[in-house]
């Protein structure tokens, strides 16, 4: 067990995704539900998701993503002391994923807790991690985004939603730096807007307004990108890349002309991996280093909206 101490700063150390191999196509669907690959792409952006296996599930899938993150950043098991499981789709209430998480990488007996804040739970969850650093709660900690969307949560007759999802899962360790590596967090909510995306009661399945999600997107997260960067004392000019929730192709895209004017690179991972909720900022961003868009060092903006409304946002150094 790594010895606890606090820090000025905290930092990501390394990242680590898992895609389940299975892809649907947006012509796949087609031939089940009265929709096009045209008709979804124009709305969404999306051409085709990756589907979990029947053996894929949140805690599997965080697992893989786990494993990659420890190896990036060439961390043990037992070294970390807090695993944080964002998701909002695991199939049951208790026991939470977290802890079936840290027993499956052989963590040594960490705190464990699942975070459910929907499309925002990643950077909901590496604003607590990078806390409990600076205070000398923990070291080290893996967060995880973990989302199985499709086999539990979808109704595949609601072509509205069900062309809009994907499963997969992302993950990052956080530990100490004497810099200050993860900016502060813009946050908040709005719970007035709760019922745009929501299983309602006695129904089993995601429902959502689309276009007063799309509408509220739309108004509230451009201004949301330019706080985060005023927060944190950068320019958009000093970004190497945005890395938005990846909800919708037109809905990224207008943060990019709003804030990634000066050649940042955008992730657009939304539209071979669709909408994977938590999983969506780290398998974005995942995905930006393994293709080396991305280097050490660079500054990247992470902004994350959603579910409750809830929205959370940081700038980070990669690492």
């Amino acid at each position: 067990m790594s010895v606890r101490v606090r820090s000025p700063h905290a930092r990501i150390l390394g990242l680590g995704d898992y895609r389940p191999s299975r892809v649907v196509t947006n012509d796949e669907l087609a031939e089940t539900i009265d929709t096009s690959d045209t008709w979804i792409r124009s709305r969404t952006g999306i051409g085709s998701r990756h589907v979990a296996a029947p053996d894929d599930t949140v805690v599997s899938m965080a697992v893989e993503a786990g494993r990659k993150a420890l190896a990036a950043s060439r961390l043990s098991a037992d070294s970390i002391d807090v695993v944080i499981l964002a998701t909002c789709s695991i199939p049951r209430a208790i026991p939470g994923g977290a802890s079936m998480v840290a027993e499956l990488l052989g963590c040594a007996s960490p705190a464990a807790f699942d975070l459910n804040s929907a499309c925002s739970g990643f950077c909901h969850g590496l604003e607590v991690a990078a806390s409990l650093v600076c205070r000398g709660s923990a070291r080290h900690v893996l967060v995880v985004g973990s989302e199985r969307f499709t086999a539990d949560w979808i109704d595949w007759e609601d072509r509205g939603v069900c062309v809009l999802f994907g499963d997969g899962a992302g993950a990052a360790t956080v530990g100490p730096s004497s810099e200050p590596d993860i900016g502060p967090v813009v946050w908040g909510s709005d719970g007035s807007g709760a019922r745009f995306i929501a299983v309602p009661d006695g129904d089993w399945a995601i429902r959502m307004d689309g276009r007063n999600v799309y509408r509220w997107a739309m108004t509230h997260v451009a201004p949301l990108a330019r706080h985060v960067c005023d927060e944190a004392g950068v320019r958009p000019a000093d970004l190497a890349a945005i890395v938005p929730h990846q909800a919708n192709l037109r809905i990224v895209e207008a943060v990019a002309r709003t804030v990634a004017s000066h050649g940042a690179v955008v992730a657009t991972d939304v539209v071979d991996t669709g909408n994977t909720s938590a999983a969506s900022v780290p398998l974005a961003l995942s995905r930006l280093v393994r293709e080396q868009q991305v280097s050490s060092g660079d500054l990247v903006l992470l902004l994350a909206f959603g579910a409750g409304l809830s929205w959370a946002g940081q700038v980070v150094r990669m690492p």
